[in-house]
C-alpha cells in the first residue's frame, strides 16, 4: 500500500512503491483492522441498545493461512511454508470476505468462528490483489446455517461517527473489539494501478485485524486492511462502496478491475502558471502534462485543461464534490461515469471548451510489473537462471540486508532494473529478462563475477524482447558459443560453449535437486525446438 499526493502522475506513483527500500509510509499488516460507517445521529458514543453484539461476533471469523510465497532468487522453488492468521466476515451467498493479502499464495486455508473448537477448510473463490479483497468458499456450507451474513451499510459514514473494529489481532487468540471514530474519508491508491475510497479510523488496528469488519451499530461499514507505521491509532478500512464494486465485478466469476485515468496532472493554483496559460479567473480545473516517451490516451493533448468529468466540475486542486460530504480527487468518478470503456471529459484547449471521450481500462502496462499472486517464470540454461524482471523481484532486492547498497550499485551502473522502473513497454510484449540468481557452481562459470540482478540485453547479437524470446533464441542457436551481453555500464560479457551448456544443464538440475528446467510457459517454448 502506498500514499502519494492526489495529483501525482502514474509514473511518480510507481516510484513511491518502496521498491528502492525507501521506508513504506503504510504497512499492510498480515492482518489489520478496518472500519466503515453509516450516519449516526449521535457520534459521541458507541450505540449500545441497538447493537446486537452476539450476532456480530458470531459472523466474524479467524482465518488460518499456510502460505507458500515465491522465492524471487530461486524461482524454481517456493519459500518455506509460513503460518499466518487474519480475520474475515460472513457475507451473503454463503461466503467469507477477507483481505487479499491474507490469502495470497495460500496452500491451505481454514476458518474458525468465535469460541469454536473446529476449523473448516476453505478455498479462494475470487481475489482482487489490486483492491486487497478476496472471497472464500467453505467446504462445509452448513456453517452458514448458524452464522448469518452481516448487514452492510448503504451510505458512507460521517466524520466523527463512532465505530467498533472486530478481528483477531496478534497478542491473544480470542476475538478483539476496539473502539474509535471515523477520522477521514479520501480517495487514495491501493495497489498500483488501482485506487479507491479509503476511510481512516482511530480504533486500534494491529496485525491480525485485516479482513475484520468495522461496525457502526449493527451495520458493517467496511473491512480493515492496513495501518500507518510509526504512528498511533491510524488505521484504514475499505468502505462498503468499494466492497460492493468488487462483489458486483466478480458475479461473472472473473475480476476485471476498476478503470482508471493514468495520466499526469498538476493543479492550477499558481498565479504565474495561470497567466502563462491565459486563463480567466473563472476557469477551474487541472492541467494535463505529457511526459517524454509516454503516449496520451486518444482524445487528450498536452496542456489540455480538464474542466469537468462527466457533468461534475473539477476545482483547481483536482477535487470534486461527489455526494460524500467531503471533497475527493476527481479520479474517484472515473469508474462511475465510464461507459463502454469511454470516459467523458470536458477540456479547455486553445481557449475553447471541447468534449472528449477518452478510452480507459483497469490495467496500466509496465515494463516491470507486479505478479499479482502468480509465481515467477524462469528458465535454467547451464549454470544460469533467467527470469522475468518484476516489481516483486526489485522490492525483494531492496528489502535484503544489503538492499541499500545493491540498489545504489544498480542505479550507479545504469541498470534497467532501476532506470526503467515505472516505464511503459516500448512495444507489445516487452519485458526485461534478469539473471535472478548467482551462478550454480560449475566450471563453465569459472572466472565470471556474480551476475545476480543483471539484465540480459543481447544473446549472440540478438536483442532480447522478453523471457520466451530468450528461450527461443537459445533453442534455435547453432553457433559454437552463446554470448550474453548485459544491460548496464561496466558489465561483463558472458561467453559459454553452446554444446557444453546443453550437456551441463541436466547435471546441474540433478546436483541441485531441481525438478524442472523451466516454468511451464518457458518449457512450452523450449520443447517446441526442432530435432537436433
Amino acid at each position: 500500500m502506498i500514499f502519494r499526493p492526489h495529483l501525482q502522475g502514474s509514473r511518480a506513483r510507481l516510484f513511491q512503491v518502496a521498491v528502492l527500500g525507501a521506508g513504506l509510509l503504510l504497512s499492510r499488516c498480515a492482518a489489520q483492522d478496518s472500519a466503515d460507517t453509516t450516519s449516526q445521529p449521535d457520534s459521541a458514543a458507541i450505540p449500545a441498545a441497538n447493537t446486537r453484539t452476539d450476532a456480530i461476533e458470531n459472523s466474524v471469523v479467524k482465518v488460518f493461512c499456510t502460505a507458500r510465497y515465491p522465492d524471487w532468487y530461486k524461482p524454481w522453488t517456493k519459500q518455506s511454508p509460513l503460518e499466518l492468521t487474519g480475520s474475515g466476515v460472513v457475507i451473503e451467498g454463503k461466503r467469507i470476505l477477507t483481505c487479499a493479502h491474507e490469502v495470497l499464495y495460500a496452500s491451505q486455508l481454514r476458518i474458525q468462528s468465535n469460541q469454536a473448537g473446529d476449523k473448516i477448510s476453505a478455498t479462494v473463490e475470487s481475489i482482487a490483489p489490486s483492491m486487497d479483497m478476496a472471497v472464500l468458499k467453505l467446504d462445509d456450507e452448513t456453517f452458514f446455517d448458524t452464522h448469518p451474513a452481516l448487514q452492510r451499510a448503504k451510505k458512507m459514514p460521517e466524520i466523527r461517527d463512532a465505530v467498533l473494529a472486530y478481528g483477531y489481532p496478534q497478542g491473544g487468540t480470542g476475538l478483539s473489539i476496539t473502539k474509535g471514530i471515523v477520522s477521514r474519508i479520501e480517495f487514495a491508491p491501493y495497489n498500483f494501478p488501482a485506487a479507491g475510497l479509503r476511510i481512516q479510523i482511530d480504533a486500534a488496528i494491529n496485525p491480525g485485524n485485516s479482513g475484520g469488519p468495522a461496525m457502526v451499530g449493527n451495520q458493517m461499514i467496511g473491512l480493515a486492511f492496513s495501518a500507518l507505521t510509526r504512528s498511533q491509532n491510524i488505521g484504514y478500512i475499505i468502505p462498503c462502496e468499494e466492497i460492493e464494486t468488487f462483489l458486483d465485478d466478480i458475479k461473472d466469476g472473473h475480476y476485471d478491475g476498476k478503470p482508471g485515468l493514468f495520466v499526469d496532472f498538476q493543479s492550477l493554483e499558481n498565479p504565474a502558471l495561470r497567466v502563462s496559460l491565459k486563463l480567466d479567473k473563472s476557469v477551474e480545473g487541472v492541467l494535463l502534462v505529457k511526459q517524454d516517451g509516454v503516449d496520451l490516451p486518444a482524445g487528450l493533448e498536452d496542456r489540455d485543461i480538464i474542466l469537468r468529468i462527466g457533468d461534475t466540475p473539477i476545482d483547481n486542486q483536482g477535487m470534486v464534490q461527489a455526494g460524500l460530504r467531503v471533497s475527493v480527487v476527481f479520479k474517484y468518478l472515473v469508474p462511475k461515469v465510464t461507459r463502454q470503456g469511454k470516459l467523458p471529459l470536458t477540456v479547455l484547449r486553445h481557449g475553447k471548451e471541447i468534449g472528449v471521450q477518452v478510452p480507459v481500462s483497469a490495467d496500466f502496462p509496465l515494463m516491470i510489473s507486479d505478479l499479482r499472486g502468480a509465481y515467477p517464470s524462469y528458465f535454467i540454461y547451464g549454470p544460469i537462471v533467467f527470469s522475468s524482471a518484476t516489481m516483486n523481484y526489485v522490492s525483494g532486492l531492496a528489502a535484503t540486508a544489503a538492499g541499500g547498497s545493491m540498489m545504489t550499485i544498480l542505479s550507479a551502473s545504469g541498470s534497467p532494473l532501476v532506470m526503467r522502473l515505472g516505464e511503459e513497454p516500448t512495444f507489445d510484449g516487452e519485458k526485461l529478462v534478469v539473471i535472478s540468481s548467482p551462478f550454480f557452481p560449475h566450471k563453465l562459470a569459472q572466472g565470471y563475477g556474480n551476475p545476480l540482478a543483471s539484465v540480459v540485453k543481447r544473446v549472440n547479437g540478438i536483442t532480447i524482447k522478453n523471457l520466451p524470446h530468450l528461450v527461443e533464441v537459445l533453442r534455435d542457436s547453432r553457433d559454437e558459443f552463446i554470448t550474453i551481453e548485459l544491460g548496464s555500464r561496466h558489465a561483463q560479457i558472458l561467453v559459454f560453449p553452446r554444446k557444453n551448456m546443453l550437456s551441463a544443464t541436466d547435471e546441474i538440475l540433478t546436483d541441485n535437486d531441481i525438478r524442472s528446467q523451466g516454468s511451464p510457459d518457458t518449457l512450452a517454448v523450449w520443447n517446441a525446438k526442432p530435432s537436433r
